[in-house]
């Protein structure tokens, strides 16, 4: 039998939230193998689909920047070895002139920036990297909207789209794209919509649930596993989610209700989610 460490077992209990003995003995059975020991915990009911993110320990930031026509919008990681510089003004203003241009090409900044990244990590005495950086535009009506969560650790773009003009120079078109973006912060969805879940994670999910409900009587069994595969959509897919801001709606309903409103069809067309060191 594999040896199980202390270290594994914590590790597992912050992913789910289960108790450390329980931790242990499916560490235990699934011999040291993390994903099956989570496997086997789900299969109990134990633990959710939903895992903890680890928090990242490359320090550093992630900007962003969205064009004044709000058509075109960037990020860009930089990494640096200690936290105390992450914070400091001076690397804080160039992780910012490093997301203004990347406005401006899909060219690697590691590469096109790099006497710039010399001088800075001249003047402030510590290794640096540029880790990665990307350009996306809008792909019809609508506009790019970005959120950069506390810290810097964390940015989001979303391309929110509408059918009108009028509709996409509203300010409130903004504030709702702002909005949505803070929700993919706070809830990390994993896929746009229900279409995007791969089969094989499906079948793997009605596999776990039908688990869950042995000896329960055949003919209820399907409309159990069906249900709960109903509230994994509402999980892990954006427009199913739970409106982080008013629950008592989906995301989908909040686009149905402002399109009604502005008289048009709104539409999230794609969103885009970085966790600094990920």
């Amino acid at each position: 039998m594999a040896e199980i460490t202390a270290r594994q077992v914590s590790e597992l209990r912050e992913a789910t939230g289960v108790g450390m003995m329980e931790c242990k003995r499916a560490l235990e059975e699934a011999g040291g193998d993390r994903e099956k020991a989570l496997r086997l915990l789900r299969e109990r009911g134990l633990a959710t689909a939903q895992k903890k993110a680890g928090r990242a320990t490359n320090q550093g930031a992630i900007g962003a920047a969205v064009s004044a026509d709000g058509k075109t919008a960037a990020l860009v990681e930089i990494n640096c070895e200690t936290d105390f510089v992450a914070r400091n003004d001076q690397f804080k203003a160039f992780v910012a002139e490093m997301a203004r241009r990347a406005l401006e090409t899909d060219a690697a900044l590691a590469e096109t920036a790099r006497d710039v990244l010399t001088a800075m990590i001249q003047k402030t005495g510590e290794n640096m990297q540029i880790r990665r950086n990307l350009r996306l535009r809008a792909q019809g009506e609508g506009r790019m909207v970005h959120y950069v969560h506390l810290g810097d650790k964390e940015a989001v773009l979303i391309e929110l789209g509408c059918q009108r003009a009028e509709t996409a120079a509203r300010p409130e078109f903004w504030e709702l794209g702002r909005d949505l973006a803070m929700h993919v912060s706070a809830l990390a969805p994993r896929w746009l919509q229900r279409t995007e879940v791969p089969e094989d994670v499906l079948s793997s999910e009605r596999e776990i649930y039908a688990k869950q409900v042995v000896g329960k009587p055949a003919n209820i069994v399907d409309k159990i596993v069906e249900g709960k595969i109903q509230k994994f959509f509402s999980e892990v897919c954006f427009v199913d989610q739970p409106f982080v801001k008013e629950p008592k709606i989906s995301v989908a309903q909040l686009l149905a209700a402002r399109g009604k409103e502005w008289n048009d069809t709104l539409s999230i067309r794609r969103y885009l989610r970085w966790v600094l060191g990920e």
